[in-house]
């Protein structure tokens, strides 16, 4: 048995979050075909399903739907169900209850936040600063909430943000995580420069939020998005939310005024009246079915400290990168992952040549990763799930594929 064998057993049992594992369904060794490692690091795109989860989805759909029908809408909960489970996911961001309404995709949530964000900005002020390294998405929408706003888009790097403010600066869109290299940028400090020059701050939190601590109220952010089905394990689609400061609620404009964020929704009438606090980033109709499902998800959540999934995401990926280091050939792949923590997410990006075929060997011998083009290989690391025997089985199965 090789030494990091038994560094990985004796790390495992000195987890104290290794019982969490035991309340997702995942599949063991035993599960796999006999030369398969059974290791699931992708959680970084679609985190697994909590145990809890199909027995809550049942009832709401037997019972709930099924038996209560329409009176579910007040007996079950489902009307309050947007803010009731935004201040679930409150303190995995660092955030008080009554500033997260959760509903609607990410992309949509970033179109209502960045939209908003340039209004909250006053005249003047019209330039847009975004991420160039963006998830191409929120690129996308930052190009039509200039458009529509009549500002002038600037695709920077997070290094270049400083430097790019100034007085036209409406409104800035950054992301936490960089989605492909698992870079951490400074949320504190870009806030702060952001601030200093009288713009508007807007954080896309996908690759963050449930895998490290945030700190949205505590560093002041303005506004933020993100999605629920990585980190937060809310399942495939499941809605994202949105981050509203309450100390800018009542001048958080949404370009999306449906009839759920109105004060009075039931009294229908023509002219639009914005609700008080968070609802006011409402829409339309929630999807219950799927913002049930995540709430069951986050039920995994409780008593869990963020802290504690941090230091174990540093832990598993310094394991991981030290277990490639043993068990790849040398020069065979490249970390594009920052190795300092204070620059690291939850995920270890390697380049590679052939990527593409290798990630495909990969899972055939059931190690899931995902690939981005044109050559990165891409591991996230779930902290609630992930164990470190997991982390050295994967490292030794990709040393003997691309070997």
């Amino acid at each position: 048995m090789s030494e990091l064998i038994v560094r990985a057993e004796k790390l495992d049992a000195a987890d104290e979050l290794a019982a969490l594992r035991a309340q997702f369904v995942l599949d063991t060794v035993s599960d796999q075909a006999a030369d398969a490692a059974g290791v699931y690091l992708d959680g970084n795109s679609l985190g697994a399903l909590p145990a809890a989860v199909p027995g809550r989805v049942e009832d709401v759909v037997r019972r709930q739907w099924g038996a209560l029908r329409i009176r579910s809408w007040d007996e079950s909960g489902w009307w309050t169900a947007p803010e009731r489970i935004g201040d679930l996911i409150a303190p995995l961001v660092g955030a008080a209850a009554g500033q997260i309404v959760v509903g609607d995709s990410t992309s949509v949530n970033v179109f209502k936040a960045l939209v908003a964000a340039v209004r909250m900005a006053g005249p003047g002020r019209d330039e847009i600063v975004v991420d160039a390294t963006t998830f191409p998405t929120d690129g996308y929408i930052a190009g039509s909430a200039a458009r529509l706003t009549g500002c002038t888009l600037r695709p920077v790097t997070p290094a270049e943000v400083p430097g790019a403010l100034g007085e036209r600066t409406a409104a800035v869109l950054l992301n936490h995580v960089d989605y492909r290299t698992g870079r951490l940028h400074d949320l504190p400090g870009l806030t702060a420069a952001v601030h200093a020059a009288g713009a508007v701050v807007v954080w896309d939190l996908c690759h963050s939020a449930g895998a490290l601590p945030v700190g949205l109220d505590e560093h002041g952010v303005d506004l933020a998005v993100g999605c629920t089905y990585k980190y937060l394990n809310g399942g495939p689609g499941s809605p994202a939310y949105l981050y509203v400061r309450s100390g800018l609620q009542d001048r958080f404009d949404s370009p999306l005024p449906g009839w759920n964020s109105h004060a009075e929704p039931f009294g229908m009438r023509p002219d639009y009246e914005a609700a008080p606090g968070a609802l006011r980033g409402r829409v339309g109709t929630p999807d219950i079915l799927s913002m049930l499902a995540l709430e069951a998800a986050l039920e995994v959540w409780d008593g869990v400290s963020i802290e504690a999934v941090r230091a174990k995401s540093l832990a598993l990926t310094d394991f991981f990168l030290e277990c490639v280091a043993a068990y790849v050939p040398v020069g065979r792949v490249e970390s594009v992952t920052p190795a300092a923590h204070e620059e690291r997410g939850s995920q270890v990006a390697l380049r590679c040549d052939d990527a593409g075929d290798v990630m495909k060997r990969l899972i055939e011998r059931g190690v899931v990763g995902d690939f981005r083009s044109p050559d990165v290989l891409r591991f996230g690391f779930t902290p609630l799930y992930v164990g470190f025997g997991d982390v050295e089985r994967a490292a030794r199965v990709l040393g003997e594929v691309v070997a």
